[in-house]
């Protein structure tokens, strides 16, 4: 099913031979790397990730990436690959993209020569941290603070949590008000090393689908001012620029998700029988296979018409990238449900691909901006789209 959407126009013959690559090497590789501690399974995958050379898709060519600038369309492709094999391998390559991306379009050359190689390299691992108790889809509530500590340093306080790779990461970009400005004009960006003084992992955050999150807390942590990503007051543009790239992949491993579903719902409906024939000569199999299909070609032309429009010069693409991770995160949700449905008894037993899978769909219509937020970012934008009246009644 892949090969088919990499016949469409949206690709490159570069993008579709990394494509092709990556999934040899994810075919013969993951299903030899560790599970069961998620940590040791996490560090397992960033390094091969690395080795492999498919990390270099996570940074630009200058600090040993494959392309000038971040390509949205290889690390969609990415990641829709690994999800379809393995959750945490896509995990583990969504993060070291996410973690250090601010660093790519905001960091200083010093910030982008010390941290884009070993984050390319598997060596290090990078994490983003803006959520707080208080404030996750609010950014502009943010409570941690950065106040001036002197001799070129500021002083970070506050806490932060459901930070992927919490625990495990080597540095940390991390979210803080400056006081510039009231709201989110008074936010700034900083590289945290993982070992700064001050900084600790107070609890680990266990989930439905097991991934490293944890919770931080940040009790006088001095940092550089050398390590702010852009201008003081810049940390809310810094964040969703970051996000505009990175928010069409959660749609694109969404998409990984329900492909497997779907393979695994055609494998079980043609072997299963049932009344003395395949599951899949009945009607409502039928009507299951096609409605399913059909959402999945739909999120993929989403998917990759933001990445597309990203990669082709568009400024922001909040707009699509926001439809793009609405729909298809609600449609993988539809699919592997289905999907569940379709095996019956087997659907909820653990270890089956079909109940890993609805596990692992669920975060992701609520990680980097839930559904409803989604909605509110589309229709302020489908607002200022709006014709004003007078063409309305020109026409």
């Amino acid at each position: 099913m892949l090969t088919e959407t990499l016949d469409w126009p949206f690709f490159d013959d570069a993008q579709r031979r990394f494509a092709e690559k990556l999934v040899r090497w994810a075919d013969a590789t993951l299903p030899k790397l560790p599970h069961g501690d998620v940590d040791a399974a996490c560090r397992a995958r960033v390094k091969a990730l690395g080795e492999a050379g498919f990390l270099d898709a996570a940074v630009p060519r200058a600090y040993g990436g494959l392309h000038d600038t971040l390509d949205v369309r290889t690390l969609c492709l990415a990641r829709e690959i690994l999800g379809f094999r393995d959750g945490l391998a896509d995990f583990s390559f969504a993060m070291q993209g996410l973690g250090s991306g601010a660093i790519s379009l905001f960091g200083s050359d010093d910030l982008k020569q010390r941290y884009l190689p070993p984050v390319r390299a598997g060596k290090f691992i990078a994490a983003f941290a803006l959520s707080e108790a208080e404030a996750g889809s609010d950014v502009a509530a943010l409570a941690m603070t950065a106040k001036p500590d002197g001799n070129g340093h500021v002083r970070l306080d506050g806490g932060k949590t459901w930070i992927s790779n919490g625990g495990i990461a080597d540095f940390y970009v991390v979210f803080a008000r400056s006081g510039e400005a009231p709201g989110a004009k008074g936010l700034s960006a900083y590289v945290v090393d993982a070992q700064s003084a001050g900084l600790t992992v107070t609890g680990r955050i266990e989930v439905i689908a097991p991934h490293p999150l944890a919770t931080l807390d940040f009790a006088g942590v001095r940092v550089p001012v050398a390590n702010r990503l852009g201008a003081p007051g810049d940390g809310f543009k810094v964040a969703m620029a970051t996000l505009d790239i990175f928010r069409s992949t959660v749609g694109a491993a969404a998409l990984g998700f329900a492909r497997r579903a779907l393979h695994e719902m055609l494998n079980h409906a043609s072997s299963r029988k049932l009344f003395g024939a395949p599951l899949a000569d009945l009607q409502l199999t039928q009507a299951a296979i096609a409605e399913s299909a059909t959402e999945i070609d739909a999120a993929a032309l989403l998917v990759y018409r933001a990445a597309w429009t990203k990669d082709k010069g568009a400024a922001r693409v909040t707009r699509e990238a926001a439809m793009a991770k609405m729909y298809a995160t609600e449609a993988a949700q539809r699919v592997i449900d289905r999907a569940v449905q379709l095996h019956g008894g087997l659907g909820v037993t653990k270890g089956v691909k079909v109940e890993e899978l609805y596990r692992e769909i669920r975060a992701l219509r609520i990680y980097e901006g839930a559904t409803e937020v989604q909605k509110i970012v589309i229709a302020r934008e489908a607002l200022k789209r709006r014709p004003p009246k007078s063409a309305l009644a020109a026409e």
